[in-house]
């Protein structure tokens, strides 16, 4: 809370009665309201902006002449875990790119290790120099047929509910059973309807659509065409325009942000590597890449800040102006969105911030349980009277994938992969230690002629997924994992040509992302030695798991058709 002493301050420092704390000095500010561009001084106290439009004294200065000055970035809907660090690392990554508020959902780690793993996230975002805020994860585990390695129920929740960084209830997933009327996820829309419940709706259309909205549901991030995403606007739903490091559909839905729907339109990324990070960006990425496909500035710019934070109920950001937070990003360029320095709540972006921070303990060491495994675990039997085998398509940038079909050869190791025909072998091998349930199947899209990948990865509930053309390298990978406590693994001819570990619950490095950017490049390579032809195959990998995503999946329970929403007998 902000006391009368310091309020009295901003006053008389908004007035020029007194010297700022911090005054950005002589910088053009792009007003995401009407799009002017003013040269302007902006004066700050504290961790709010106080002046703007007028010169300014203050105690410390930065010189703006030559740069654009636009609200920070809020990435809407993201998993840090994802990023593969932790939310220390995250903050430090992702930070200098401009984004000064992102809005998590712990999911990941919370199907791992349950209340622990969102008190870890909580913690760590009372900790971060950008301000993290968090919606509580509303399917755990995402659905029953997968093993996860907690369950959330509402009683679960609700101790959370009033922490200062939480907003609301994460992304429904599960909307089969929103419109089922599943008693467990009525009892938690019911306790947030009077907060913010995020939604996850990919292809729901229709009176179906209505009745999932009817439930208090604001948001989707998984519409991939730009008719669903309308459909979905026609509906009082805020769409927030995804492109990450597998999920890439900013070019489908670009032309969706026009004059007319930018404030109703926000941006995220849903999983972003820092090898993605590093190469191409953060929300600078998109919004650059926006405006090249001409969308209009300024309405880019507000998309990026303040309708995702009216979006999200925060009211305090995305203007520049006197009264609001001073989250600013500083560019070179507003067309090519370059982030020279950012200020974060008042304070100037530099190394020092960072190392003041004090650090969280890691959690979930220990978590994976699973046993080794032998070439003998990943024989596929041929059903009888079954001449098609069906195969999950997958295609890049996509977490959507396809039902395939291949007519495979049978010998004394059951189904053979077909090498020429681009199918391979992926199982799901449980690893919370509850069952060690294998689920068994071919992929195709990856191009793999050797080897294989693995990883403990696995959307949603964090199984080891593994895909390879040998069931020797196979098992190779999945034992090394073991071995790692979880992470990334290639194995080649028997040797692990390449792994990245990933000890706090299977999900996130010990390690400076400096060092895991480092490390996916190897990864990368080792890949794509292997013939493996997509671009980020690690993630593609972990999402093959992910059973509320259309339309073929595999779980460590079996081959599970999303659309029928029951295994492929």
């Amino acid at each position: 809370m902000t006391s009368q002493a310091m309020l009295s301050r901003m006053i008389e420092a908004g007035q020029g009665k007194i010297p700022a704390d911090l005054v950005i000095r002589g910088v053009r500010l792009l007003d995401v309201v009407t799009g002017q561009v003013s040269d302007t001084d902006i004066a700050i106290v504290g961790d709010r902006i106080v002046g703007t439009h007028h010169r300014y004294e203050g105690k410390a200065e930065i010189d703006g002449r030559g740069r654009f000055a636009v609200p920070g970035f809020i990435d809407t809907h993201l998993h840090i875990e994802s990023s593969l660090v932790t939310p220390l690392e995250f903050d430090r990554c992702v930070l200098p790119h401009g984004v000064t508020t992102v809005i998590c959902d712990p999911h990941e780690i919370a199907n791992v290790l349950g209340a622990q793993g969102i008190r870890y996230f909580l913690d760590c975002a009372e900790r971060t120099v950008m301000d993290v805020r968090v919606n509580l994860s509303s399917c755990v585990p995402a659905t029953a047929f997968e093993t996860s390695g907690a369950a959330l129920e509402i009683a679960d929740l609700l101790p959370f509910r009033d922490h200062r960084k939480v907003i609301g209830l994460a992304e429904m997933m599960n909307f089969p059973g929103v419109l089922a009327l599943d008693a467990g996820i009525l009892a938690k829309l019911a306790a947030f309807q009077d907060g913010h419940i995020d939604g996850h709706a990919p292809l729901l259309s229709g009176q179906g659509l209505n009745g999932y909205l009817a439930a208090g549901i604001r948001t989707d991030h998984e519409a991939t065409t730009a008719a669903e995403a309308r459909e979905k606007l026609s509906k009082g739903m805020a769409i927030l325009i995804r492109e990450g490091s597998v999920s890439k559909d900013l070019n489908a839905l670009a032309e969706v942000l026009d004059e007319n729907t930018s404030s109703f339109v926000a941006l995220c990324t849903d999983d972003r590597n820092p090898l993605d990070i590093a190469e191409e960006g953060h929300l600078d990425s998109s919004i650059r890449r926006l405006i090249a496909k001409g969308r209009p500035l300024h309405h880019v710019y507000r998309a990026a800040s303040h309708s995702a934070a009216r979006i999200f109920g925060l009211r305090d950001r995305g203007l520049l102006a006197p009264g609001w937070r001073a989250d600013i990003a500083l560019l070179d360029s507003l067309e090519d969105c370059r982030v020279s320095d950012v200020v974060a709540a008042g304070r100037l972006v530099t190394p020092e911030l960072f190392a003041a921070r004090s650090e969280v303990a890691p959690v979930g060491l220990a978590s994976m349980k699973a046993t080794p495994v032998t070439a003998g675990a990943f024989l596929v039997h041929n059903e009888p009277g079954r001449n098609e085998t069906p195969v999950i398509g997958v295609k890049p940038g996509l977490i959507l994938t396809y039902r395939e079909s291949a007519t495979l050869a049978s010998g004394e190791n059951g189904l053979e992969p077909d090498l020429n025909a681009d199918v391979i072998k992926v199982a799901v091998i449980e690893r919370h230690g509850k069952n060690g349930n294998i689920g068994r199947g071919f992929v195709t899209g990856f191009g793999l002629k050797r080897g294989a990948i693995a990883s403990s990865v696995g959307h949603d509930s964090h199984n080891i997924t593994v895909i390879g053309a040998s069931d020797a390298d196979m098992a190779s990978a999945v034992n090394r994992l073991i071995e790692m406590g979880g992470g990334f693994a290639v194995a080649d001819d028997g040797a692990i040509t390449a792994e990245l570990a990933l000890p706090i619950a299977g999900l996130m490095s010990l390690k400076s992302f400096e060092a895991v950017t480092h490390d996916l490049h190897g990864l990368r390579e080792a890949a794509k030695a292997l013939g493996c032809t997509l671009p980020e195959p690690f993630l593609q990998v972990a999402f093959l798991a992910l059973p509320v995503i259309p339309h073929l999946k595999m779980t460590d329970r079996g081959l599970f058709d999303v659309d029928a929403f029951d295994f492929v007998s």
